[in-house]
C-alpha cells in the first residue's frame, strides 16, 4: 500500500526515499534549508569561482546544461562572476519541442556550447535494454548526463564541473547536503582519479552492448583533478526562482505550444517530447510519477495546501500523454502493443490491482 507523506503528497514508495513519523526526508531537508545562511553559502561560491577563475579567457569551468530554466540560472550566475563557461548538453533522438530548441540555442549565444550527440542506434538499442529489463528506460542516458560533461572536462584540463541541484538531498534520499557531486560521478565509476571503466560500461556490456557502442561511458582521462560542484548547495534552490531568471533571459516555456496530459506545469522537462514517457514509467511500478514530485514542491513551499496537492494528483498523476508516448515507440522501435506489453510486467501488484482488463490503484 502506498503512503503519502504527512507534510506534502510525496509516496513512500520513491525509490531510496527516507521516512520518519510519517515525513518525508525532502520535507526535513526543505526546512534544514531554511536555515541555511545563504549569504555565506554564496560567498563561498565565489570564492570557489576565483580559485579557478582564468585571466586567458580559456575555459575554467564545465556546466552541463540542457536548455532548461535551471541551466539558464546556472549560466546567468556564472557570468556574473566573470567565469568563461563551456556548456556541455547531452542530446537524445527525441522529437524536439520548438521551446526547448529555442532555449538550447538562447544558450548558445551566451557561452561556447558542445553537444555530446550519441549514435542513434546506440541510444535506441540501449533505452530498449534497459527498459524491457527494468523499466528505468533512459538509464544510459542519465548516466552520460553526468558522465560526458566530466569527461569533456577532464580531457579539456579543465579543473571546476558545476552542475544543478542535488537531487538526492533536495527530493529526499539524503540526509546531509553536500556541495560535491563526486559522489553521483562515483557511484557509476570505479576508481575516481585513475583512468579506469566504469562500472557502468560492465553492466551494459553484460546486456549486449559492445566496442564503440560503450565508448561514451569510457573512462579516457583520469577525474582526479576535477571539481564537480551542485550549484543548490550554494544558492536557495527553487523552480519559479529559476524560472523568473530564465524568463528574463530568454527562456520559453511550452504555454503556447502543448499542453501536456500527466503534468501540472509548463515548464520543467520540455525539450524532449518521448523523455515524458520515461518519466511516467514511474507510476505501474512506484505509484506515481512527475505530478507527484511537483506538488509536493508547492505543498512544502505554501504554494498550495495539502489537501489542493491531493485532489491534483489523483485527477493527474495517472494519466500517459499520447504525443509522449507516440513519439517514445516511433523512436524506438515499438508498436503500441509491445510497448503494453511491456508494460504489463511492471504494474505492482502491492499497490494495484485489475478491475475489468484495468490495473488500478487500490484503496
Amino acid at each position: 500500500m502506498l503512503t503519502r507523506c504527512k507534510r506534502c503528497v510525496m509516496p513512500d514508495t520513491r525509490p531510496g526515499s527516507i521516512f520518519k513519523d510519517g515525513v518525508c526526508q525532502a520535507c526535513r531537508n526543505y526546512s534544514k534549508n531554511q536555515k541555511v545562511n545563504w549569504q555565506e553559502r554564496g560567498e563561498e561560491f565565489t570564492k570557489l569561482c576565483d580559485q579557478y577563475r582564468r585571466g586567458d579567457g580559456y575555459y575554467d569551468c564545465v556546466v552541463p546544461v540542457s536548455g532548461g530554466k535551471d541551466s539558464h540560472a546556472v549560466v546567468n550566475i556564472i557570468l556574473s562572476l566573470g567565469m568563461h563557461p563551456l556548456l556541455v548538453c547531452v542530446t537524445d533522438p527525441f522529437t524536439k519541442t520548438e521551446a526547448g530548441l529555442h532555449n538550447l540555442a538562447n544558450l548558445r549565444a551566451l557561452a561556447d556550447l558542445q553537444t555530446i550527440d550519441m549514435n542513434t542506434n546506440t541510444f535506441c538499442k540501449a533505452t530498449r535494454m534497459a527498459f524491457e529489463d527494468t523499466g528505468e528506460a533512459l538509464k544510459y542516458l542519465e548516466t552520460l548526463i553526468y558522465v560526458g560533461p566530466a569527461k569533456i572536462a577532464a580531457q579539456m584540463g579543465i579543473e571546476l564541473v558545476v552542475f544543478g541541484e542535488n537531487s538526492s538531498f533536495l527530493y529526499g534520499a539524503a540526509t546531509e547536503d553536500t556541495a560535491s557531486a563526486l559522489g553521483v560521478l562515483a557511484t557509476g565509476h570505479s576508481g575516481l582519479g585513475k583512468a579506469g571503466e566504469s562500472r557502468t560500461v560492465g553492466y551494459w556490456s553484460k546486456k549486449g552492448l559492445k566496442g564503440a557502442e560503450l565508448n561514451p561511458l569510457r573512462l579516457t582521462k583520469p577525474f582526479g583533478h576535477i571539481t564537480p560542484v551542485f550549484m543548490s548547495y550554494y544558492i536557495p534552490w527553487d523552480d519559479e526562482t529559476n524560472l523568473a531568471v530564465a524568463k528574463q533571459m530568454g527562456f520559453h516555456t511550452l504555454s503556447n505550444e502543448w499542453r501536456r496530459d500527466g503534468y501540472v506545469e509548463d515548464y520543467a522537462q520540455i525539450d524532449s517530447v518521448g523523455y515524458m514517457t520515461f518519466l511516467w514509467l514511474k507510476y505501474p511500478k512506484f505509484g506515481f510519477q512527475r505530478v507527484s514530485d511537483i506538488v509536493s514542491r508547492w505543498v512544502r513551499k505554501g504554494k498550495i495546501s495539502r489537501a489542493e496537492g491531493l485532489d491534483i494528483v489523483r485527477e493527474n498523476d495517472h494519466k500517459l500523454d499520447q504525443l509522449a508516448l507516440d513519439d517514445f515507440c516511433t523512436t524506438l522501435g515499438y508498436s503500441y502493443q509491445h510497448f503494453w506489453d511491456i508494460v504489463e510486467k511492471m504494474w505492482n501488484p502491492d499497490l494495484f490491482e485489475k478491475v475489468g482488463g484495468v490495473w488500478q490503484m487500490k484503496p
